[in-house]
């Protein structure tokens, strides 16, 4: 779906909401999309519907900590998981904080879920913010959501159940630094009431839009069919970093991904914005050239990234992967077309365009969406969720995104040439620009600055924590 209907999809489920909302989230940014949703929370909460809110502190922003407020509503609670101590936002005390307890603070919480009623969900990889609803036009993040219905619906219940009992997540009231009080709420709320006016006076009625209904009242309805199937519901235990090592029993997600990529008979597509396949990954991708299984891989170029460590630690495999025959694409930041993007006509033309999704089509039968990249950090130091469906008409319809997303217009696909010395292999980037095609033969860059910086990373010691 395009990235506006993951956010009006949000907003109309909290809307139809008769019971219960939990919302779980790495990043929930008080922005346009945040504040909107922040209201249909409260909205919710003021007719009776229990609400549950579940954030990760690893990349709260100045003004975040607003959300602290709705706490205080007697039907809402929020609950920091593995929060900071110093709850300010001067980033060099965050740094240091960082730095002296970087051993319970590396431990990130990344999963991304809402349930409603207990039957209705939204998995995937879109944070709450407005670039990841590419709705603001100077950064946009590509990303899916699967909307689940069914059986499915009670098993994310029962996972946010044990994130949300466990002992990282802490109270937002017992950090209350003054924000957890009727007369925050109050003012709060008015906040919410000018932010309405803004967006009216500027021209963006998102109000009207949620209210059309659509596209939700469309899924429920049959008019945008959903596709039945099995859903297998992956996950890590919210206390992953002991299960990681041995000391606890416990779920780890990247165990049954890898044996469903593993299995993969004749093609696997990857999607995966931060891809650095580290020790575990290159044995399993040689071992699917070996049997001749076509591997085909997107993920950001260094123009379109916005993590330039991970870009970093991604660099030093692509000749290798190349070697074995694997298929390489990165997205370019401004793609020539819309179609499989995610974005709007509108947007197509503006800012930087970036990967965010995290997907997997195994022999075009099965599809794997959720929270996680392919790197050290997502294997081993945040938590994660996803879904495998058994689904072929789900995989063409995903194989078919990338196809679009790879084709030279939005994409380069990363070629081997010979050195001139005869020596190594060098890569080139091949695209097409207005109809012409371009072999580039240095990495394509915003600018040689950011050229600089990657390559100055890529000289440290960092991929276990990328």
């Amino acid at each position: 779906m395009l990235g506006v209907d993951g956010f009006l999809t949000r907003v109309q489920l909290v809307n139809s909401a008769e019971r219960t909302v939990d919302l779980q989230y790495y990043i929930f940014h008080t922005d346009e999309t945040g504040k909107l949703l922040t209201e249909a929370v409260l909205r919710a909460a003021d007719r009776g519907v229990r609400v549950r809110v579940l954030i990760d502190d690893g990349e709260t922003m100045a003004g975040d900590e607003q959300l602290a407020a709705i706490d205080s509503h007697p039907d809402i609670e929020v609950r920091i998981f593995n929060p900071f101590a110093y709850r300010g936002h001067v980033t060099f005390l965050r740094a240091l904080e960082f730095m002296i307890n970087h051993g319970r603070l590396d431990y990130r919480m990344h999963n991304k879920l809402m349930v409603v009623d207990n039957a209705l969900a939204l998995i995937g990889g879109r944070n709450v913010a407005n670039e990841y609803f590419q709705v603001d036009p100077q950064s946009q993040f590509a990303d899916d959501d699967v909307f689940s219905v069914g059986p499915i619906g009670k098993a994310l219940s029962h996972m946010f159940e044990d994130y949300w009992n466990c002992a990282n997540a802490i109270p937002v009231r017992a950090l209350d630094d003054g924000m957890t009080s009727d007369e925050a709420l109050a003012e709060y709320r008015k906040t919410l009431v000018e932010h309405h006016k803004e967006l009216q006076a500027e021209g963006v009625d998102y109000a009207a839009r949620i209210a059309t209904g659509e596209p939700l009242a469309g899924m429920l309805s049959g008019k945008l069919p959903l596709t039945w199937a099995h859903a297998e519901l992956v996950s890590d235990s919210p206390d992953k970093r002991h299960v990681d090592k041995g000391e606890r029993v416990g779920r780890l997600m990247r165990r049954p991904v890898a044996k469903a990529v593993a299995a993969v008979q004749s093609e696997l597509l990857m999607v995966t914005p931060y891809f650095i396949p580290g020790e575990e990954g290159m044995p399993l991708f040689a071992e699917l050239r070996k049997r001749n299984v076509r591997v085909r891989i997107l993920t950001n170029s260094l123009q379109s990234s916005t993590v330039l460590p991970a870009q970093a630690g991604y660099m030093p495999y692509r000749l290798p992967l190349l070697e074995k025959g694997v298929e390489i694409y990165e997205v370019r930041s401004r793609p020539d077309t819309a179609r499989g993007s995610g974005q709007t006509p509108q947007t197509r033309e503006y800012g930087n365009y970036s990967l965010h999704a995290k997907l997997f089509v195994l022999d075009r039968q099965r599809l794997f969406v959720g929270s996680m990249n392919f790197d050290p950090r997502s294997m081993h130091l945040n938590t994660e969720i996803g879904v495998i469906m058994d689904s072929p008409d789900l995989a063409q319809q995903a194989a078919a995104r990338f196809e679009a997303m790879v084709s030279p217009p939005n994409s380069y696909a990363l070629k081997l040439a010979p050195s001139d010395a005869g020596g190594s292999s060098q890569l080139i980037w091949h695209s097409q620009r207005d109809g012409t095609v371009i072999d580039y033969t240095t990495e394509p860059a915003r600018n040689g600055w950011q050229r600089f910086k990657v390559n100055f990373l890529s000289l440290l010691p960092l991929e276990s924590e990328l």
